[in-house]
This record gives structure tokens, sequence and C-alpha cells, in this order.
């Protein structure tokens, strides 16, 4: 399998972008790879962009992010207030969103959503992503849920236990709003990660896995 880089120093990317449609996506998503990249590379720049969110998931999303984001010297997260489930029908403020971040942010890595994700909000964020950045390297995180829309990744991060063990504690702490929801547990997160770790036979057995649609070295 090849390896492309991602946390090699001087090759891999400087200015990270994470989005974000609720306050815990790119946490579950990509939390651990973000972890990963805040422990091997030095000088990041990490942007963090949560689209939806009522004042208690905000709290919730800034708290989380800070303790991702731990150790990362230039971080910045942002937390917007759209209607959760309703983010498709404020598109055209939320394409302005976008075009804004554009000017101001140039990222080496965007984090986004699979574009096959069925939540309306996650595909939003996926189509907004890939109109505004098109010469740049995407990933797509997966969020797993009810419908049961995974696909097969084609990109990897394997994790060390230690790694994956921190993401889920800083999820199940700081996303107390969500704890009543059968789908959020340990058992489950550490499932998906062991599944996607078999899939690219990471050395301690856990990975998050990845979408990549078009990518160029």
């Amino acid at each position: 399998m090849q390896n492309i880089g991602l946390f090699e120093d001087r090759a891999g990317p400087k200015r990270i972008l994470a989005l974000g449609a609720h306050s815990d996506d790119i946490e579950i998503g990509c939390g651990g790879t973000i972890l990963r990249l805040a422990a091997e590379r030095c000088g990041i720049e990490v942007l963090w962009i949560v689209f939806t969110a009522t004042p208690e998931r905000a709290e919730e999303a800034r708290a989380s992010a800070g303790a991702f984001l731990e150790g990362v010297s230039n971080a910045q997260v942002v937390v917007r207030d759209y209607r959760d489930g309703f983010l498709p029908y404020a598109g055209a403020a939320v394409k302005d969103e976008f075009e804004s971040l554009k000017r101001e942010f140039s990222p080496d890595l965007v984090f986004t959503h699979y574009r096959d994700d069925r939540h309306q909000d996650h595909r939003l964020i996926s189509e907004l992503t890939w109109n505004t950045w098109r010469d740049h390297f995407i990933l797509e995180y997966e969020i797993p849920k009810y419908d049961g829309d995974f696909g097969s990744p084609n990109v990897f991060a394997s994790l060390a236990t230690s790694t994956l063990d921190r993401k889920i504690d800083l999820v199940l702490r700081h996303f107390p709003s969500q704890a009543a929801k059968p789908w959020f547990t340990a058992e489950l997160f550490r499932a998906v990660a062991r599944i996607r770790g078999m899939e690219c036979t990471a050395p301690e057995g856990f990975a998050e896995g990845f979408y990549s649609r078009k990518a160029r070295f």
C-alpha cells in the first residue's frame, strides 16, 4: 500500500481546513487523523469550521475543537448557527460562506464530508467543498449512521491504539448532548476504526478511512 507522505514534516500539508456540518462531525470522521497530525507535524495551521449548532452544541463544539487542536500553535475555530437538518435550504448563505473562505484561506489539505453521505447537511458541505476548491487535496471522511451509507475508502490514516483511545475519550467527554443516542458509543467508534484498520493492515489494527476523488503528486 502506497504511503502518500501525509505525516512527513517536509512533504506533508501545512495549512489544513476541517469542515463539518454538525458539532461532532469532524471529531468522529477525522478526529484521530487530526490528533496524529498535531502530534507528528510541526508548524501546521488549522482552520476548523462547524456550520450548524444550537448555543449548547456550539459550546460543546468549541471545547472539543480546543482539545483536539491542543498543541497546534496556529488554530482557529469557527462555529456557525445554521439550523440542523435544514442546511440545503440556506444554500445561498452557506455558499457565500464558502466564497469568503476561498478568498481568506488557501488550504493544502481539506477534510470534508463523504459525497454519498445520506444526511442532506453533510452532502451540501461536500458539494460546496468541491465547488470551491477545485485544485486542492480533499479527503472526504465518513460518519456512521442508521442509513448505512458507508462506502469503500481508498485512503487510510493508521492510528495508534493510544490515539484512537484519546479520540474516543474526547468525543464522549465533550458531547454529552449526544450521549442518549444509541449509536454514540465507544464500541461503535472503535469498531469502525478496527474495520478500516483491517482493510489497510494498519500496524496497530486501527485506522480512519477517507475518500479521495482526485489527487496529484
